[in-house]
């Protein structure tokens, strides 16, 4: 049997993977190997989200940023974990000595925008910190939320317009879902992933909604 660990790594592994061989076919080859990977990948993650603890949220009581600092993380030298995620998702990103982009182009998954400036854009947590925070989060050590609230090694942070990030806050999925409904797959998918890594339970209601958003895949 595989095991959660192992299976969240391929829940993410498999909704990114387009085999090389599919690419290199026709468009309609590639376009079918992507829906068989989402579909599978969709799949496990609901295998993933019938074995998270359901119960209900927590008290917002001792929430606020200052809990999970520093947010922005240093990483690879001068640049912080933002700054490291607009490079990452962005297209012909330029830094200044600081590290921080001053000129690319971004892609809102959120609301499909294509976004030319660093002034449209934000860095957002996929698992917002104050929802983090009445899933189980306001029990771990400030390490622990340091560390979730930097992570790059999961689908946890992403850049989106800042009309989205505005627009959806500290709301979960039963309360907000990306305007562009092509993208509710791969939403519940990060969502459910982080949750399950780092030991965060749902409630009744948010469970439902991440199963409705799974039948995009």
């Amino acid at each position: 049997m595989i095991s959660l660990t192992r299976l969240a790594r391929v829940v993410v592994l498999t909704l990114l993977a387009i085999p090389v061989t599919a690419v290199a076919a026709t468009p309609h080859a590639a376009a079918d190997a992507r829906k068989r990977s989402q579909a599978e990948a969709g799949a496990l993650a609901r295998r993933m989200l019938g074995q998270l603890k359901v119960a209900r949220p927590l008290s917002i009581r001792g929430y606020s940023h200052r809990r999970f600092q520093p947010r922005w993380e240093q990483h690879k030298g001068r640049c912080n974990a933002r700054e490291v995620v607009l490079a990452r998702d962005g297209r012909g990103v330029r830094k200044n000595a600081a590290c921080h982009p001053v000129k690319g182009v971004w892609y809102s998954p959120y609301d499909g925008k294509k976004l030319r400036s660093e002034r449209l854009v934000d860095v957002d947590h996929v698992v917002p910190l104050a929802y983090a925070w009445r899933s189980g989060a306001s029990r771990w050590s400030p390490a622990r939320r340091r560390a979730f609230a930097n992570d790059l090694k999961r689908p946890e942070l992403i850049t989106v317009s800042h009309s989205a990030n505005i627009a959806k806050g500290a709301k979960g999925p039963q309360s907000w879902r990306p305007p562009r409904r092509a993208h509710w797959c791969r939403y519940a998918i990060s969502w459910i992933t982080v949750k399950r890594h780092y030991r965060l339970f749902v409630t009744r209601n948010e469970k439902v909604a991440l199963l409705n958003m799974l039948r995009k895949c």
